[in-house]
């Protein structure tokens, strides 16, 4: 059972951050000068690049600076200090060395012109994690840019050669390496070269090589030879591995050097190194090629078995029968964490998961009630039920959201119409009359989208909505403007204007916008905050109608939801030979009733399978087509082979398919890993095409489709808030023992002013439960960090010598 439990665990890695804004970029290599071309960056897992964000225009500066400015160099300011704005988030799929920020240049002929990099090891990620940090850029050397790793197997066996003289033969075996030598202090070296080993990125040698280590006749006495120790310091093994593709020359993948002194105890010596980047790369000056201001939060999740968090999930969903809500360990939770924003998150979720965020909201937003004064200054602060609403409208409103206002967002992103208003800020030949009319025309198109779209707005919302309007009424009884200033506090100047704002953030567009377009909507979310607080009548039959007892039945999923969509690469079902003429770009998309291809966005489905007919949704080996991320449908007709842009988005695909087919009553519980061709299956060479998988299924993990939530994970998360906020949760006990408990003299107001304690023996209660709980959960975290992968295994390669 305990090893049950261990393959349970998950290490789950994600990245949240911000690419903000280079400085003072350098001019590229070769004739091209940077005030000639369009920048961009990319952010890449090792070598492999996961995101790219909008290329930025020369012609279009911040509006930080108007004028372009010309510095000794030449370089015009406007486009040699570009001004990104990308938000970015995803999950991390697999193991990762590096984290690299890259600048690019669009040449006049469109090619990808290198400015320069900054690159984090993952080990020192949590140096920069939360806020803004400039990073200068370093030179893009080719031979840098290293990845992966090398399997060996060394050893140092005695000889005695035909003369009678004793020597040492180095035995090195290298089962997943290229071209390898052994040096001794950079000067002398013999090198030997393995087998080329073709279109695979996981190449497997297994071939042995000898060298001889000699030494003088006077070494008889076999028993007593050691290897003299100034030559053992300095002899080593150098492993490199090349690409052979390039006709013209072979490309540097990496190295790894390792000292033949680890090898004196006459043991074998087998084990993985991360191979490392050459040392004779060039040594260009950084400071000439400008820095990158990024904002960066790595988080990496142990995950344990679900019933290790049965005991904390269970005490943080019992948070909405907690009399006082304050002493609720949920509330406990946002109060100890409240100068963190992202702390909430994870306890919404688990709530909306288990549908107790309703009573639990109610009851934190009737506490805040309580203690306004003033009916215009209701849900105004940043208090937890307002991020407690803040974030269940995120998850749940997104696609909200696409349906009220992308339509409308896609015009003006998309519009060349000029909406600025303000005189300093005006163009020349601007006519502040045309652009008033036009900023009029907009906004009225957005209130009105927003104001017909009741019945759009999710169930979960109108609830949360009606709560408020109840609640407000009763603690101001005497106000009926109340009722409505409630709701419109969070669906206008928290929801609708907010998006408006910034479209990126809601997955409305897929970049952050131009300058001039973000001013437009700047100008309009400022409009449409200003309605939302007027009392016009289209705007109160709106608030009506998302506030009503009148129930809207269950959120379900009975509405068409677009899961996931984007370009692939897709291999032809029908009878063609294989190979690469037969991938062609289409683009995907999945909701939660079928699975469609188009040629293009936005054109005619080429195919369509229902979502309920798919079988099974699989990774396929790199061998299969000799091409890396790729996935398969597997349905009642012919396989769907689909390979991903890189392995973030192949690992999106799988959990969105996975979860959406993980009821289906066809499900297979086994399949083939890679493809039928040549009459037989490649991955167990079975003849017959219609045999049994020869792999078992993965097991989906069960989540909220939808909301896409992973309560064990959200565990985790707040157990690892409250484990780093240990000093706060004693702070607070002993608060609630001085107040209650000890019957001594009180501590001081400031001690405890911090927390919201209304029943002290209560709160320090479920203070006891929960240090108890977290102190089981770290037990549980010790046991299984024994288990971690052993030093020099696969899953946690030896960092060698560099050069």
């Amino acid at each position: 059972m305990a090893e049950e439990d261990d393959a349970r665990i998950r290490i789950l890695q994600s990245l949240r951050g911000k690419i903000c804004e280079a400085k003072n970029l350098g001019p590229v290599s070769g004739p091209n000068r940077q005030r000639d071309l369009c920048t961009f960056s990319t952010i890449s897992l090792d070598q492999e690049e996961v995101f790219r964000t909008k290329v930025f225009d020369k012609s279009v500066s911040s509006y930080r600076a108007v004028r372009p400015v010309l510095d000794r160099r030449g370089l015009n300011h406007s486009a040699a200090s570009p001004f990104y704005g990308e938000d970015f988030y995803f999950e991390i799929p697999r193991p990762f060395q590096c984290l690299s920020f890259y600048v690019y240049a669009k040449s006049i002929f469109q090619r990808d012109l290198p400015v320069g990099k900054v690159s984090i090891r993952k080990e020192d990620l949590y140096k920069y994690s939360g806020k803004e940090h400039w990073f200068s850029l370093h030179p893009v050397d080719p031979n840098s840019e290293v990845q992966g790793k090398v399997h060996l197997e060394m050893k140092l066996n005695e000889v005695i050669s035909e003369n009678g003289s004793v020597g040492q033969h180095l035995l090195v075996r290298v089962i997943a390496a290229g071209m390898i030598r052994a040096e001794r202090g950079g000067a002398e070296s013999d090198q030997k070269k393995t087998k080329v080993k073709k279109k695979t990125s996981n190449p497997q040698f297994e071939e042995t090589f000898f060298f001889e280590v000699t030494r003088s006749s006077s070494y008889s006495k076999k028993s007593h030879f050691q290897v003299e120790e100034e030559d053992i310091e300095k002899l080593e093994i150098k492993v490199d591995l090349w690409n052979n593709e390039n006709l013209a020359q072979d490309v540097f993948l990496g190295e790894t050097r390792v000292p033949v002194k680890i090898l004196r105890n006459d043991h074998i010596h087998e084990a993985w190194y991360l191979l490392q980047p050459k040392g004779n790369g060039s040594k260009s000056k950084s400071d000439d090629l400008g820095s990158l201001r990024l904002k960066l939060t790595y988080i990496e999740d142990t995950v344990l078995p679900s019933a290790c968090y049965t005991p904390l999930c269970n005490l943080l969903l019992k948070s909405p029968d907690v009399k006082p809500i304050s002493a609720s360990a949920a509330h406990i939770l946002g109060d100890i964490c409240r100068e963190r924003y992202e702390a909430v998150l994870p306890t919404v979720r688990l709530l909306l998961h288990h549908n107790r965020f309703v009573p639990f909201v109610s009851a934190v937003a009737a506490l805040e009630l309580d203690n306004t004064q003033e009916a215009n200054t209701i849900f105004r602060g940043n208090s937890l039920a307002t991020r407690c609403i803040d974030d269940m409208m995120k998850i749940v409103g997104k696609n909200y959201l696409a349906v009220t206002l992308k339509p409308v967002i896609d015009e003006i992103c998309d519009s060349t119409k000029t909406c600025e208003i303000d005189p300093v800020k005006l163009k020349e030949g601007d006519n502040v009359e045309v652009n008033k009319e036009n900023l009029q025309g907009y906004v009225q198109k957005v209130f009105s989208s927003i104001t017909q779209s009741s019945a759009s707005c999710p169930p979960l919302m109108c609830d949360v909505f009606r709560s408020l309007r109840h609640l407000a009424c009763k603690r101001f009884p005497a106000d009926p403007h109340v009722q409505y200033s409630a709701v419109s506090s969070f669906v206008f100047l928290r929801f609708f204007a907010v998006a408006v704002l910034s479209p990126h953030t809601f997955q409305l567009r897929s970049h952050h916008p131009d300058p001039e377009i973000s001013r437009t909507l700047t100008l309009i979310s400022k409009t449409i905050q200003t309605l939302g607080s007027w009392g016009s009548l289209s705007k109160k039959l709106f608030l009506d109608e998302i506030s009503s007892n009148v129930s809207k039945g269950s959120s379900g999923l009975e509405d068409a939801v677009v899961l996931k969509e984007g370009e692939v690469q897709k291999r032809g079902q029908g009878r063609k030979r294989l190979g690469k003429k037969n991938f062609k770009k289409r683009w995907l998309r999945v909701t939660n009733r079928e699975l469609s291809y188009h040629k293009h966005k936005g054109k005619e489905a080429l195919c369509i399978i229902n979502v309920k007919n798919i079988q099974a949704v699989e990774k396929l080996d790199e061998s299969a087509f000799n091409r890396k991320n790729m996935f398969q449908v597997i349905h009642s007709e012919k396989p769907l082979y689909v390979q991903a842009g890189n392995c973030v988005e192949a690992s999106e695909w799988l959990e969105v398919l996975g979860q959406v087919t993980r009821c289906n009553e066809e499900r297979l519980a086994t399949f083939h890993p890679s493809n039928y061709t040549s009459g037989a299956w490649q991955c167990c060479k079975n003849q017959s095409n219609n045999a049994a998988g020869c792999k078992a299924c993965t097991i989906t993990m069960l989540a909220n489709l939808q909301l896409d939530i992973d309560c064990d994970r959200e565990t985790e998360r707040i157990f690892s808030l409250l484990s780093s906020n240990d000093t706060k949760l004693q702070n607070m006990e002993d608060a609630c023992a001085s107040l209650a408990v000890y019957q001594g003299p009180q501590r001081e107001q400031e001690d405890y002013s911090k927390f919201t304690i209304q029943e002290p023996k209560e709160t320090f209660q479920t203070l006891k439960r929960l240090r108890k709980i977290m102190e089981e959960l770290q037990r549980q975290h010790n046991i299984r960090s024994d288990t971690t992968a052993q030093y020099g295994s696969l899953d946690n390669p030896i960092v060698g010598k560099t050069s």
